[in-house]
């Protein structure tokens, strides 16, 4: 669809241009001032045009586990929340991205159901150096390895030889190792399983701590980019500044959940909030904000791990045995900016936040994350100063559970744009699948069609 679009508040990458985005086969043709803009654009007055976001942790969970979630309900959901392009992690699909076999199937599986762009990353598990530089071949955006058990047995967490093994070779093709930033040391776990203090103990801060050294350490050594992937705990912040000082190429990214909630109001036996690492205190809460105002943490995405309700032991509230994730696709964005915008932030930090780094990282960026001539026209309609309330109804992920029932967040996705063409708006689906795969190729920024 060939259109322009006409706004008070464009966010682009300079700040916020009072103007037009022309949009022509599916790209950004032109940027220009309202003062040029067609008699028959459309005027958004007021209301924000905004990149769509990347969304470069999620799991969908196909193959294989789709009663958890599935592509189909996902990119719905994500295209309700803004999101245009989302990037799969490699476990909790049946079979686990770890090997060449795996990533074919996964993408021939996923093709026919996502209304969204979409890449994946694949795994670093032990025993699989040999399959590496195969999906690298492929296309593979990067991949993902755990300092500790993942919940998963068929991705068991790799050593410090395992990640050495696999640096190198990683390294040798520009393409990030994304860390579960967790090593665990023994503790005496004592305490009632319905309560969140006896979790949160469980899971202490100086294991980030420490997995953060040792990531950096490898860093250090091997010099490809490593980056940690939700980061919980304000006091590896330290070592992560101290890396980035001396050069070492280390990022780090954080999540709606350490963002918005606070240890002191999680209820007893409300296991919707468990998620690993744990949501933290108030005063961590407020490190993690002043390290994004600093740049040190530099990506907000939703690490959207939803399961069945089953899994979570509702009934019982207990936080030993439920499954820990937290279901937020959709809701990213109103999150993010609830908080935000009371702390002095403004929407081209959430576009850099939100769009542009995660593209960054995913190595898609020639194509998504800016509002620039010649990039895709994946764009956000966006009305800041709106309110709304989390309620069942208005959700597209399969199970409607999160902790963020019924609260009344700011900002309201009106309309969400892949390569041109309308894919969600005022809470329909009017165009039919829209999806492509990305593939982060030899020139590291390839787009593949899957259908």
């Amino acid at each position: 669809m060939n259109r322009v679009l006409r706004s008070r508040r464009i966010v682009t990458p300079s700040g916020i241009l009072d103007g037009a985005v022309a949009i022509a086969d599916g790209r950004i043709r032109a940027l220009m001032a309202a003062k040029d803009a067609p008699s028959d654009a459309i005027d958004l007055g007021d209301v924000a045009l905004l990149p769509g976001l990347v969304d470069s942790h999620a799991h969908l969970n196909e193959p294989g586990r789709t009663e958890w979630e599935g592509f189909d309900t996902a990119t719905r959901a994500a295209a309700a929340g803004g999101v245009t392009t989302v990037v799969d992690m490699p476990l909790n699909c049946i079979p686990v991205t770890t090997s060449l076999a795996a990533l074919e199937e996964k993408r021939r599986a996923v093709a026919p159901h996502a209304h969204i762009d979409y890449a994946f990353w694949g795994g670093v598990v032990p025993g699989n150096v040999g399959e590496l530089q195969p999906m690298i071949d492929a296309g593979i955006a990067g991949f993902k390895a755990f300092l500790c058990p993942s919940g998963i047995d068929d991705f068991p967490n790799a050593t410090a030889d395992d990640l050495r093994a696999a640096m190198p070779i990683l390294a040798r093709a520009g393409v990030p190792l994304l860390v579960h930033a967790e090593l665990e040391s023994p503790l005496t776990s004592t305490g009632d399983a319905r309560h969140y203090e006896t979790y949160l103990a469980s899971r202490p801060a100086s294991w980030e701590v420490e997995a953060v050294r040792l990531i950096a350490e490898l860093c250090r050594e091997f010099g490809g980019r490593a980056h940690i992937v939700h980061l919980s705990a304000a006091d590896a912040l330290v070592i992560a500044e101290r890396a980035r000082r001396d050069g070492v190429p280390l990022s780090l990214e954080t999540c709606p959940h350490y963002l918005t909630l606070a240890a002191e109001e999680i209820p007893d036996g409300h296991t919707e909030f468990k998620c690993a690492p744990p949501i933290r205190d108030r005063d961590n809460q407020a490190r993690l904000w002043n390290a994004l105002r600093e740049g040190l943490i530099e990506l907000v995405v939703s690490d959207h791990s939803p399961c069945t309700p089953a899994l979570k032991h509702l009934e019982s509230g207990d936080f030993k045995s439920a499954w820990g994730g937290i279901a937020s696709l959709q809701l990213s964005l109103p999150l993010i900016w609830t908080e935000a915008r009371t702390r002095g932030f403004g929407l081209v930090d959430l576009a850099r936040w939100m769009s542009a780094a995660p593209a960054k990282l995913a190595g898609i960026s020639d194509r998504k994350g800016r509002i620039a001539v010649g990039m895709d026209a994946d764009l956000l309609v966006f009305d800041p100063d709106t309110r709304g309330e989390v309620r069942p109804e208005t959700l597209h992920f399969r199970h409607k559970l999160t902790p963020y029932m019924g609260r009344v967040l700011d900002g309201t996705i009106r309309e969400t744009i892949l390569r041109g063409t309308t894919i969600y708006k005022d809470g329909q689906f009017p165009a039919p699948y829209q999806g492509r795969a990305l593939t982060r190729g030899p020139s590291h920024e390839r787009l593949h069609a899957a259908h």
